[in-house]
């Protein structure tokens, strides 16, 4: 693992590394926010953010303005990339920005040319986790959120891997993506025709039929200016998942708010409280 930068805020350490991914078979980034009270002796706890299409590591940290209160509060953050990366690694012959490279969806992929690089899910929930938690003084307890198609991933990874997780949120997400272009394009390419794969991945699908036993505490943020909201994102799907299963989801929505990162800015810090009574 090597280290590419290493930035003091808030008397905490926000860095970035670089290590070789057994499981996407490149390299790739992450950044890693550290709080004051990380030591040794203090292993804090560890939210991992995952980022929408065309992102990598760096929009999260640069924009979100999240530090301050990760370090008042005593929580990492983890920012993975959004795909594997490199020469070798298979992207859309249209260079589009919706599949490829800067699109990993959070999938294992199971269909060539995708499927020898494209195993970010594993990424995710494995073998990320596994290096921060030996390289860094983090504990084990974990919570996930992300935006847009990270939010697909945040919410599809918790509620597949509900022991792993104490809470999870998510900033517009792509609910329904078996239902929307941006889902439907990705899991063709990644998934191949088989649908029933694709339920697997679909946070709408999978909180319906989720068990009342194992039902991670999640918090959704909309805008309702959001040009992607009523033909990709789709939360009126999300809503009625959790109202027929009872899911502790709570979905606010917000007149005004677009898609951007101006929309985090404003509720992170909410999403930040919230995780922290579970981490906690």
């Amino acid at each position: 693992m090597e280290q590419l930068a290493n930035i003091t805020m808030f008397a905490g350490a926000q860095q970035q590394f670089t290590h070789h991914s057994n499981s996407l078979n490149c390299n790739m980034r992450f950044s890693i926010f550290l709080p004051p009270q990380a030591s040794a002796e203090n292993k804090v706890p560890v939210l991992y953010w995952l980022s929408g299409l065309t992102c990598s590591d760096e929009n999260f940290v640069q924009k979100a303005g999240a530090q301050r209160i990760a370090a008042e509060l005593g929580i990492a953050i983890v920012c993975p990339d959004t795909s594997p990366r490199g020469d070798d690694v298979a992207d859309d012959q249209n260079q589009a920005y919706d599949l490829g490279l800067g699109a990993g969806f959070y999938v294992n992929a199971t269909q060539q040319p995708w499927r020898d690089h494209y195993q970010m899910y594993d990424y995710i929930v494995d073998e990320l986790p596994a290096l921060v938690e030996k390289k860094f003084p983090v504990s084990n307890k974990k919570s996930i959120s992300g935006h847009s198609m990270g939010g697909h991933g945040a919410l599809t990874i918790a509620l597949k891997n509900p022991e792993n997780y104490q809470s999870v949120s998510a900033f517009s997400p792509i609910a329904n993506p078996i239902n929307c272009p941006w889902g439907q394009k990705a899991f063709r390419a990644y998934l191949g025709e088989d649908k029933r794969l694709w339920q697997q991945y679909d946070a709408s699908e999978l909180m319906q039929n989720s068990s009342t036993k194992n039902q991670v505490p999640a918090l959704v943020e909309q805008g309702l200016a959001d040009d992607f909201l009523i033909e990709q994102l789709k939360p009126e799907a999300l809503i009625n998942a959790s109202q027929i299963s009872e899911y502790p989801l709570t979905i606010n929505q917000h007149q005004g708010y677009d898609h951007s990162y101006f929309f985090i800015a404003s509720f992170i810090e909410k999403h930040l409280r919230f995780h922290e009574q579970y981490l906690k």
